[in-house]
């Protein structure tokens, strides 16, 4: 099964000139969303993590059922003010402006081995920024996992842990 064979396509949005990548059609395959969880685990597994960390929202769809095939917990990276209580927070750059993202300050603790995982990646702004929040937690980021990659904007280039695809689009 070519897990690309489940990815829609939609030109010019959410504007001209981009290529959405709509993951909607392999969620709703059972078969095609158990094998990419699979194919997620059997590279997790070479990393050994302690814990599975998706950002939202899209990563919550692929980090949380990865958590429960590998027996790990899975931990939501919120945007900001979406929290109660203690955070860590780190606000980065956007290709329009800039964001934040948050963990319970509570979360993770020192030499936690996390793991990335999202359902795409482009600039690799938002998985650059989550790398450097638990670094400065103490964790250890040990790896990262998208479904898709965009390569030509070289996001993996932006990243310091290991990272590996599913799936490769040039854009």
């Amino acid at each position: 099964m070519k897990l690309e064979d489940y990815v829609r396509i939609q030109e010019n949005f959410p504007r001209e000139g981009i290529s959405f990548k709509d993951v909607s059609p392999l969620l709703e395959n059972p078969e095609a969303f158990k094998q990419t969880i699979d194919q997620m685990k059997k590279i997790a597994e070479k990393w050994s993590p302690d814990l599975i960390v998706g950002p939202e929202s899209r990563g919550f769809l692929f980090g949380a059922p990865l958590a429960i095939a590998m027996n790990k917990g899975f931990l939501m990276a919120r945007k900001a003010g979406k929290l109660p209580g203690e955070r860590l927070s780190v606000t980065y750059d956007l290709e329009y402006g800039t964001a934040t993202i948050e963990i319970p300050a509570f979360a993770v603790s020192k030499g936690t081995k996390v793991l990335l995982v999202d359902d795409l990646l482009a600039t690799g702004g938002t998985l650059q920024a989550l790398e450097s929040l638990f670094t400065r937690a103490g964790a250890e980021v040990v790896g990262i996992i998208t479904l898709i990659e965009l390569t030509s904007l070289q996001g993996k280039n932006n990243l310091h842990a290991p990272y590996e695809s599913l799936v490769k689009y040039p854009r």
